[in-house]
């Protein structure tokens, strides 16, 4: 697909971030994504249309409530513009094709558990559980092998490992992200697991270095690392796989 078309998906794409701005305020407070309509999550006053257009309104507002004042975290229009360069990314890599429907689709459900891991430290299950098994289902559809099945297993179990040996830097619902990225990106898994879990050992050693071994009990939010791990596996996981193949056997 040419750059022009995929640019426009960036609009449905911020449309969609601000959607999942709402599953990402009401999933873990287990209130329904549908009533009541949007409001202001410190003086709950009702957000009007024109203050709830995806980006335009929070640059409108100063990133601030127009009823209270409150200020608006910067993770909503975070959240909207990393969706909407998933969105177009996917349209861009793969074509208008069922499979970046998937891909998108995967995409938008990381940005959303990334939203509620940084926020509230879980991987819900109502949201990474269906995902998973839609995901799973619509690849099994496009390409019926039992690599997508086999690679959830395998990352769920080798995360699974890790929980149980290391059980303070990982949780159950990082297992269960894992089943999500391995329906997905089938043998790529890998190369997310790998990127996850270095890139997660930044954060931990500044962590450390700032306060020494009280630094253990700092928990650090982990599905945000393994969702960039999966978003570079799903656009170069087959290239970083093959370079990485043909360094070991030459």
């Amino acid at each position: 697909m040419s750059p022009a078309l995929a640019a426009l998906a960036v609009f449905p794409g911020l449309a969609l971030g601000g959607f999942l701005n709402v599953v990402a305020a009401r999933v873990p407070l287990k209130r329904s994504l549908v009533r009541p309509g949007s409001a202001c999550m410190s003086c709950k006053a009702p957000i009007v249309w024109y203050d709830n257009i995806p980006l335009i309104s929070y640059f409108a507002l100063r990133g601030r409530c127009r009823s209270c004042g409150a200020r608006i975290g910067l993770v909503y229009p975070a959240v909207e513009i990393t969706a909407a360069v998933l969105v177009a990314g996917c349209l861009l890599a793969f074509g208008l094709t069922f499979y970046a429907a998937i891909a998108a689709f995967f995409c938008c459900v990381l940005v959303a558990i990334s939203a509620i891991d940084i926020e509230h430290r879980i991987v819900p299950d109502r949201i990474v559980l269906p995902a998973t098994l839609i995901v799973l289902a619509a690849q099994l559809v496009r390409d019926p092998s039992l690599e997508w099945p086999l690679a959830a297993f395998l990352a769920a179990l080798f995360l699974f490992i890790a929980a149980v040996v290391y059980p303070a830097g990982m949780g159950m619902g990082d297992v269960k992200l894992a089943l999500l990225m391995g329906a997905m990106l089938g043998k790529v898994v890998s190369v997310a697991l790998i990127i996850g879990m270095v890139s997660a050992v930044i954060p931990g050693m500044y962590l450390l270095a700032r306060h020494g071994r009280s630094a253990r009990k700092m928990g650090i939010p982990f599905a945000p690392f393994l969702a960039l791990g999966s978003v570079i596996a799903l656009f170069a996981g087959e290239w970083l796989l093959d370079a990485y193949l043909g360094v070991l056997r030459s």
